[in-house]
């Protein structure tokens, strides 16, 4: 059984810039700097029969590239805050990218996400953190602004079963229209290894 989910690849000088933030804080765990994405839908574990028609679905979607960056840094988990995020400014092409993960996800059979899709980059998950040391690191990197890319695909990732984690393991990537990518190169391979 796969463990799935469907993103969007971080270029390599993004990644950078987010691994400068490093720095030890009791209680995080850094995103290895390889595995940093931002999450368009999570499946989990599923059979391969719904992996393949799910993978199958999301190379009929139709979207432009478009420009996006990373812009804030905040967490999640109220009081007890259990993950640190870099915010996403993009254009109604992300919206349309997601909502198209999520149509295909439904006609695979899959159920609705718990939440409603709230872009983001994970950077850091947090177990009994310290708040004034997180407060301290917020008020230093929480006004973080990458510079500009363009979104030319997005991914189809498989993680560990039952368990989730990286490394992630590309299974398939999809271009989006006007990405100039080598469209042979980059479409839907139909062989994925989970």
């Amino acid at each position: 059984m796969p463990r799935l989910f469907s993103g969007i690849e971080l270029p390599e000088s993004i990644r950078e810039d987010l691994g400068d933030l490093n720095q030890p804080l009791p209680g995080a765990r850094w995103v290895d700097m390889d595995d940093l994405h931002l999450t368009l839908r999570f499946v989990g574990d599923i059979e391969k029969r719904t992996a393949d028609d799910f993978a199958d679905l999301l190379a009929g979607i139709e979207v432009s590239a478009f420009p996006m960056r990373l812009s804030g840094l905040g967490t999640y988990g109220g009081r007890d805050p259990r993950i640190i995020w870099a915010g996403v400014e993009a254009g109604e092409e992300l919206e349309r990218l997601a909502r198209g993960n999520e149509r295909a996800a439904r006609a695979a059979g899959l159920a609705p996400p718990a939440r409603p899709f709230k872009p983001h980059v994970t950077l850091v998950r947090l177990k009994n953190s310290r708040p004034e040391m997180l407060a301290r690191f917020l008020q230093k990197h929480g006004g973080f602004r990458s510079e500009s890319f363009y979104v030319t695909h997005f991914t189809l990732f498989s993680a560990k079963p039952h368990t989730g984690g990286g490394p992630y393991i590309v299974e398939a990537t999809f271009p989006l229209f006007g990405g100039g990518l080598d469209e042979e190169a980059n479409m839907h391979d139909p062989e994925p290894t989970y």
